[in-house]
């Protein structure tokens, strides 16, 4: 009854195909200075990907393909390495395994397709776990990102002792991330920097169902610290953002401020429909209908593509509306084996409703245009990742290869459907290099986006 999805690619997609890119002229930096990089973000500055944090994907993060190009600037004003990264020494995942293709068998149907799994045996590489010292500068660090970092966390005292992230290369463990910022800036003396942070403030509640607070009325839950399937309100996020900004900006570095995505555009929302389920026969969808009219009549079905029946936050069991989203975290083993969907509602932490839906995009909106308005205000470049991240959803093609937002045949984004492949993130990193040609009225060549890594498949 369910339709199974069996994922297929073109082989040159995942490949690497390798056009020549030749720089024909210097490389100006116009009004900006590269000489010293910083990078602050979250999970999407680390190099995060599939659904963990390892080597292969910190050292193709966007701030390292930054870098590179940076370095390739004519004079005093180019990237001085070395580009200190708190990199990791295994590539299968820390603190836990990362997600990698293999061929499944639904326990139900005997059927077979190929999916994410974790590493079979997973153990995590015990030096890991280390703390990060670098051995340059006292002991600086350039890209100082944390995965599941928010603006509303930058005032937690502590924060490092419950984020294994932070604490594997924070300087000082009991303070809090503004600490840390004013540190490194302090140590290494940014003349340039990037600042992707706020869309963990949204994130979190998106991905957990929309369980938390949506409508901008959350409130901390011990100190400062917000619960995460909370959305920050816009208070605590403006405030806290410009805190951050003027400790990157005090050095009289130059930046770009980079923009909050759409995040229900990315796989993680869209790969299951919402009327996923498919019936094939009338006696199918009478049996159906038999189940469900005689307490809701507003559910029916029909041979075909149909909504699910999902259970909404106020506890409601309905049939989905076309908009709403599953998330990519539904067991799909339960759509099969325990007819969730059909005889039984998908639960309400892996839906978002319509109203969720709106509180994400009220909030990203509101967002963006305090980052907007920064980047006015000081003076900074603003990279419209909203808009950019949203034409990559839609289909964009670099040398002659397309990539969109679909769930592993896209080739952007990788197995955990909200961080980017090594090419996603090169393709990051152009978009910045774009704005920042633009506004700096600088020459940086771009990456070759194609000579990085898509999905690996068995």
């Amino acid at each position: 009854m369910k339709k199974l999805y069996i994922i297929g690619a073109i082989a040159c997609m995942f490949t690497a195909c390798k056009p020549s890119v030749r720089i024909s002229s210097p490389v100006s930096p116009g009004d900006a200075n590269f000489k010293n990089y910083m990078a602050v973000g979250n999970s999407l500055t680390a190099g995060f990907a599939n659904n963990s944090l390892y080597l292969s994907g910190q050292v193709n993060s966007y701030p390292a393909r930054l870098f590179e190009q940076f370095s390739l600037i004519t004079g005093d004003k180019a990237a001085q390495g070395p580009f200190i990264q708190p990199l990791l020494h295994g590539d299968d995942g820390y603190p836990s395994s990362k997600l990698i293709l293999a061929v499944t068998t639904d326990t139900c149907t005997n059927k077979t397709s190929l999916g994410p799994i974790v590493i079979p045996g997973f153990s995590a590489d015990a030096q890991d776990a280390a703390y990060f010292q670098s051995n340059v500068n006292n002991n600086q660090v350039n890209n100082i990102a944390v995965p599941l970092i928010r603006i509303a966390d930058y005032v937690v005292a502590g924060y490092a002792s419950g984020n294994s992230y932070a604490a594997r290369f924070y300087h000082n463990l009991a303070g809090t991330p503004m600490d840390e910022l004013q540190w490194t800036v302090n140590n290494l003396g940014p003349t340039f920097f990037t600042l992707w942070l706020g869309a963990n403030d949204v994130l979190g509640y998106a991905t957990g169902g929309g369980q938390g607070h949506g409508s901008d009325s959350a409130s901390p839950i011990a100190g400062n610290f917000y619960n995460v399937n909370d959305i920050t309100p816009t208070y605590v996020f403006n405030k806290l953002y410009d805190s951050a900004l003027r400790i990157a900006i005090s050095t009289g570095a130059s930046g770009a401020l980079i923009n909050i995505p759409d995040v229900t555009s990315m796989p993680f929302f869209t790969a299951i429909p919402s009327n996923g389920l498919f019936i094939k026969t009338q006696d199918s969808a009478n049996a159906l209908n038999n189940r469900w009219r005689s307490q809701f009549p507003n559910i029916s079905f029909h041979i075909g593509d149909n909504q699910f029946i999902v259970r909404d936050h106020e506890g409601q069991v309905r049939q989905s509306v076309p908009g709403e989203l599953i998330l990519l975290t539904t067991p799909l083993n339960n759509l099969t084996c325990q007819n969730w969907g059909s005889y039984n509602p998908i639960p309400e932490q892996y839906v978002l409703t319509t109203d969720e839906l709106q509180f994400i995009r009220t909030a990203t909106a509101r967002f963006n245009d305090f980052i907007y308005k920064e980047s006015v205000r000081y003076h900074l470049a603003y990279v419209d990742m909203y808009t950019y991240l949203g034409t990559v959803a839609s289909g964009i093609a670099y040398n002659g290869i397309n990539y969109n937002a679909d769930y592993v045949a896209g080739g952007a984004f990788s197995l955990d459907g909200v961080h980017m492949t090594p090419r996603g993130y090169a393709l990051i990193a152009n978009e910045i290099i774009r704005t920042i040609n633009s506004f700096y009225h600088s020459t940086l060549p771009y990456s070759d986006v194609n000579k990085y890594a898509g999905i690996v498949f068995p």
